[in-house]
């Protein structure tokens, strides 16, 4: 992002968050991306003034499992759609007693646990490498931190998302495994997104709302369904608070991100420009456009 263009802030919803309101002049607008199919249309609007761009991850009426959302095509499409910065909103379980369901986690790490999704927009014909040594924007992350202690929202500053392949939930061995390495929540969507994210030079943070104690927890039952939406009620209203209050605070970032993330493609292109597919080239006019 140079100087002089004011962010857009693209808004990404997860289970239980599949609209966002108090926008104005808004619009649900298909767009088309090389990559295949979006979740869903995309919500186009403002607020106070600030261009918005909403997606629900699973699509409207939660329709697409974890591991069938097309996340490439997700990401590409925000980027087409002019997105500069991705809140991503995700509901999760909890590693730790501290971490109670209502919890807002703003997470700063995350390992890959996914098995079965197509991880990068690059390829054969344009290989590129980017750092995801620290995958979330810390500007998105101090703001959402600032703005969920404002509105009195439990909010946890920090931690490690565990990213698992679903859609089944984890088994009493897994749980144990992953509190072992360290890890504060566990979720099914934000990888390979945040990857993504990364290779589309946009900023990206994540909420992490947690909704049930993972099946580790000896005084609780095994994770279900009826109690998980039991609490993304409560979750999904403090979310979109969230997410109106945040938006007056990122308004006023007119120049590149200062961590870098506007310009991860900098030093990232190893394939020679001899030797680069033009096909894939085209493919990737909006996520790589900037440095192609």
């Amino acid at each position: 992002m140079s100087s002089g263009k004011r962010p857009v802030i693209g808004v990404i919803g997860g289970s239980g968050v599949y609209e966002l309101d108090g926008l104005t002049n808004t619009r649900w607008q298909a767009v088309e991306s090389p990559f295949g199919s979006p979740s869903d249309e995309l919500l186009f609007g403002s607020l106070e003034g600030v261009d918005m761009v909403f997606l629900p991850r699973h699509g409207r009426g939660h329709r697409l499992p974890p591991s069938e959302i097309n996340y490439r095509a997700n990401i590409d499409a925000l980027k087409r759609a002019g997105v500069t910065e991705i809140i991503s909103v995700s509901a999760c379980g909890s590693f730790e007693a501290a971490l109670k369901p209502g919890t807002f986690v703003i997470v700063d790490q995350f390992i890959d646990r996914t098995i079965d999704r197509k991880k990068s927009f690059f390829g054969t014909g344009l290989v590129a490498h980017v750092s995801m040594a620290h995958p979330v924007c810390p500007r998105l992350g101090d703001a959402l931190e600032t703005v969920a202690r404002s509105l009195d929202i439990p909010v946890h500053r920090g931690g490690t998302y565990l990213a698992m392949e679903g859609p089944q939930f984890s088994s009493l061995a897994e749980s144990e495994l992953y509190r072992s390495w360290g890890c504060q929540v566990i979720g099914m969507t934000n990888m390979p997104e945040a990857k993504l994210a990364r290779e589309a030079e946009l900023c990206y943070a994540t909420v992490a709302m947690v909704t049930d104690y993972d099946c580790w927890h000896p005084d609780h039952d095994a994770v279900d369904v009826s109690t998980v939406i039991k609490v993304l009620v409560g979750n999904a209203e403090n979310a979109r608070s969230l997410v109106k209050a945040v938006v007056p605070a990122l308004s006023v970032q007119e120049e590149a991100c200062p961590a870098g993330c506007h310009h991860a493609l900098d030093n990232a292109l190893i394939t020679a420009v001899e030797a680069r597919d033009p096909a894939l080239v085209r493919m990737l006019d909006a996520v790589a456009g900037r440095v192609l």
